[in-house]
């Protein structure tokens, strides 16, 4: 299994992202980081284990708000030999082909931002990673994105918003439904993960992988237990 830090971006700047509640983040303050600057953080991330991959989510872009296309790139140069997945809310196959050609990373298709599953099909078809994204009210985006799970790529992310930042645990039950419905795609978990004990339970549960941010910086996952599955 593979963890894969999280970068959240909101004005030029990372912050720290709490269950969903955009409005509310703020500059991230981390004892890994002299500074939310992203090359600041990504520097921290990478102190502590030498991860194949950043998931990096451009909150502007996402929210319509504007986007951080500078703060990525500054990224790309920090973190050169690492690879990025980044989620900035593209809906078209064009956007997703021009990333991946200027060498910006692999995106990442949220439900969340997808219209309809017409230009899904087109975005996944470009090479998109798929983003299954929940709230606490439950699904987020077209109804058949979930449902149908034809449609799936071979890497799936589990996106549960309502638990990110919280310190809830894992949606295992959400990732066990999903799995059994597609036990040949990779999947991905996301939101609420505590520290080494729910590593293990994801690893054991198959998942290909996980996304993780506050247990890295306030040391619940501290660097001989990132190194145990960075290059995972």
């Amino acid at each position: 299994m593979q963890l894969i830090p999280v970068i959240d971006l909101k004005g030029g700047r990372v912050v720290h992202a709490r269950r969903g509640a955009r409005d509310t983040y703020a500059p991230l303050e981390s004892p890994l980081c002299v500074s939310p600057a992203p090359a600041d953080v990504a520097a921290g991330l990478l102190s502590l284990a030498p991860f194949r991959t950043l998931y990096v989510a451009d909150i502007d872009a996402i929210t319509g708000a504007g986007h951080n296309a500078d703060a990525i790139a500054a990224l790309r140069r920090a973190a050169p030999e690492v690879e990025l997945w980044v989620d900035a809310g593209e809906t078209t196959a064009e956007a997703v082909r021009a990333r991946a050609m200027a060498g910006l990373g692999v995106s990442v298709a949220g439900t969340e931002s997808l219209p309809d599953d017409a230009r899904a099909a087109a975005v996944l078809k470009a090479g998109a990673i798929l983003s299954l994204d929940h709230d606490a009210t439950g699904p987020l985006g077209p109804r058949a994105l979930h449902e149908n799970a034809a449609l799936w790529p071979p890497r799936v992310i589990v996106m549960t918003l309502a638990r990110v930042g919280s310190g809830e645990g894992p949606d295992l039950a959400a990732l066990h439904a999903i799995q059994a419905r597609r036990p040949d795609i990779a999947l991905f978990a996301a939101g609420g993960v505590r520290g080494p004990d729910d590593l293990n339970a994801l690893a054991t549960a198959g998942t290909a992988g996980v996304l993780v941010a506050t247990a890295l910086h306030d040391g619940r996952i501290n660097a001989a237990c990132a190194r145990g599955w960075g290059g995972g």
